[in-house]
């Protein structure tokens, strides 16, 4: 049976994806939990290829984020620093991550760490949009991102990277992976990344806040991953990775403030082709996000742990797929505040089928969560789309999802009311698709609204004697509307790339705007390539946002301008230089926290294809 249908649980799925794979986007793997012809994906999607990312010099996985349509992101300051990811106009804590299928993010917090992932260890990067509870349960309400790790498949090669750049900027990279066998496959790979930095806050935090030191960062990180084929047809493998950063931050002049923050995955998978027609597989996963942080208001600790068993099949039926899911989940914290410790667990079975004839796509699934701590939740999407040709598409959706709360908003003390219920979103969208050789467009409009919001409320409407400063509750809507339009071409040798997002991401119960959230954003780039040599230029646009739930603290607008070029010195070394903010933009993603002037990187790769 042909990999496009032999579905696997997303570690397995890595495997044969890096098998059968000839380009990171002639196939999807998070769309549907299974390797899909990328033309017949019915979620609007972007991915991000090794390429992409060979040539960014992007210092963190949020600055390569940034330039994506339909993402924003803020961060409290330079590499290292905490930073939030929205999508579509969703919270960081409304969107799934998975590294290599397995699921990362804290369970204090809810969302990803994402200061924590190793972004020289990437090979490249999945960005789902719109509801996929019903496939991946709680949080896939904005999107999901899954990031893929280096792959196993191919010759046995080594590949290094190095360079410097401003703030003291320091990388590096160096790994092996390849076949053994024509059963056995592996790779490893390390990376260290650092900087000197710069002073995170700005002179008008105030006294309790900045401090004029420079806040560097060092991130130490390792992973591994192997697959070895017992039998035809059958598979087996686990991967590891591992990180530590260590980041200094400001919170006030006299003390040197720092997190020293921990990300762990492990899997191991099984695949097995049991019948021509049926794929079954099982993976067993656990991540953990740790973090001490060490500053002038004292010292604390708080370890957060996911762990995950997956049990999916696969049945084609003609060019058609059923799709039957059982999956238990559970959470556990340990934290120096220890009211927070406890577990949770969730028991889920979904279902789905995916439906291909002639010009006709459709997709339908349906999940139902068990939770310990917050009940039952059912949720299900159904997607259609027509091909007008063979090169243009048109789409509709419509999906629920949910958000669970987080331990935070459940047990904080004096914060987090124990009754507080999942958020719970639907979304509608319809999208036109268009791909004739080096030309691509979209252009989709999407409505999402959500319901039971939880929220800081300056008076907590139950329990005010122990929470007479306020609380998490649900008592917020809002809706997530807009078009976001994506498009590249090339034009008398140029390649031209670009993306705009017109969005209204709106607090229905104030009529304000959500925070740190702009109403227009997008980028444009070009790159032009001759003989041996490339050479590109990139913007990134936002219009204004909010700092606040009030809307009275203003982030303005701007506009980033990047340069960079790479040269091929032979087969296998490629030399890349890189300025980023050119312009020396004085801009900020959170209120009286600093960023990155104008900088240079330059690196040097070694058997990077």
């Amino acid at each position: 049976m042909a990999l496009a249908i032999a579905a696997a649980f997303p570690a397995a799925q890595t495997f044969a994806q890096s098998q059968s794979m000839t380009t990171a986007a002639s196939v999807i793997v998070t769309a549907g939990r299974l390797e899909q012809a990328a033309k017949d994906v019915l979620a609007d999607n972007v991915v991000i290829s090794a390429e992409d990312i060979a040539k960014s010099g992007a210092a963190t996985i949020v600055d390569l984020l940034q330039q994506q349509r339909g993402i924003e992101i803020s961060r409290n300051g330079g590499a290292g620093s905490n930073a939030s990811v929205f999508i579509r106009g969703g919270n960081n804590s409304q969107n799934v991550v998975l590294v290599d299928g397995v699921r990362v993010g804290s369970a204090t917090t809810g969302g990803a760490t994402w200061a924590t992932i190793p972004l020289q260890l990437i090979d490249h990067i999945e960005i789902v949009y719109g509801p996929l509870s019903s496939l991946y349960g709680a949080d896939a309400m904005g999107g999901v991102i899954q990031i893929f790790t280096k792959k196993t498949a191919g010759a046995l090669a080594p590949t290094a990277s190095l360079g410097v750049g401003s703030y003291g900027a320091r990388q590096l990279q160096t790994g092996i992976s390849g076949s053994i066998s024509d059963k056995l496959s592996f790779s490893l790979n390390a990376a260290h990344t650092e900087t000197e930095g710069f002073s995170v806050t700005k002179p008008a935090a105030g006294i309790y806040s900045y401090n004029a030191d420079k806040d560097g960062h060092k991130m130490d990180s390792l992973h591994a991953k192997v697959n070895l084929e017992v039998a035809k047809g059958y598979d087996v493998g686990a991967s590891v990775m591992q990180s530590r950063l260590n980041a200094m931050f400001d919170a006030g002049p006299s003390y040197d403030d720092r997190n020293v923050q921990n990300l762990e995955t492990l899997a191991l998978y099984g695949k097995g082709k049991i019948s021509d027609t049926w794929t079954s597989s099982l993976q067993i996963s656990q991540s953990g996000d740790q973090g001490y942080t060490d500053a002038s208001y004292g010292k604390s600790q708080i370890d957060t742990r996911q762990e995950l068993i997956s049990f999916q099949n696969n049945v084609a039926i003609g060019k058609d797929v059923l799709q039957v899911i059982a999956e238990r989940r559970e959470e556990k914290v340990y934290a120096t505040t220890k009211v927070l410790n406890g577990k949770r667990k969730t028991d889920s079975l979904a279902g789905s089928y995916i439906f291909k004839q002639d010009a006709h796509l459709a997709s339908a699934s349906l999940r139902y969560d068990h939770s310990s701590i917050y009940g039952n939740n059912t949720t299900g999407s159904i997607a259609y789309g027509y091909k007008m040709s063979d090169a243009l598409r048109v789409n509709a959706s419509y999906g629920t999802s949910f958000r669970a709360p987080t331990f935070n908003e459940l047990y904080y003390p004096g914060y987090g009311i124990a009754s507080n219920k999942p958020e719970k979103a639907k979304n509608a969208e319809i999208g036109l698709y268009y791909e004739q050789g080096d030309a691509q467009l979209s252009a989709v409009y999407y409505r999402n609204k959500a319901t039971d919001l939880l929220v800081s409320t300056n008076v907590c409407p139950v329990e005010q004697s122990t929470h007479p400063y306020g609380c998490a509750y649900n008592v917020n809507q809002a809706t997530m509307s807009g078009l976001t339009i994506g498009g590249s071409a090339v034009v008398a040798g140029v390649t031209l790339r670009g993306s705009v997002d017109i969005q209204n991401p709106k607090d229905d119960t104030t009529g304000l705007q959500l925070a740190r959230r702009a109403k227009k954003h997008g980028s444009l780039a070009a790159e032009y390539s001759i003989e041996k040599a490339k050479f590109g230029v990139e913007t990134v646009l936002s219009g204004q946002r909010f700092d606040d739930v009030a809307n009275k603290k203003v982030l303005p607008g701007y506009g980033l301008l990047n340069l960079y070029g790479s040269y091929q010195l032979s087969k296998d070394v490629q030399v890349l230089a890189r300025w980023n903010n050119a312009l020396n933009k004085d801009y900020e993603l959170a209120k009286n926290y600093a960023t990155a002037g104008s900088n240079l990187f330059l690196g040097l790769n070694y058997g990077f294809k």
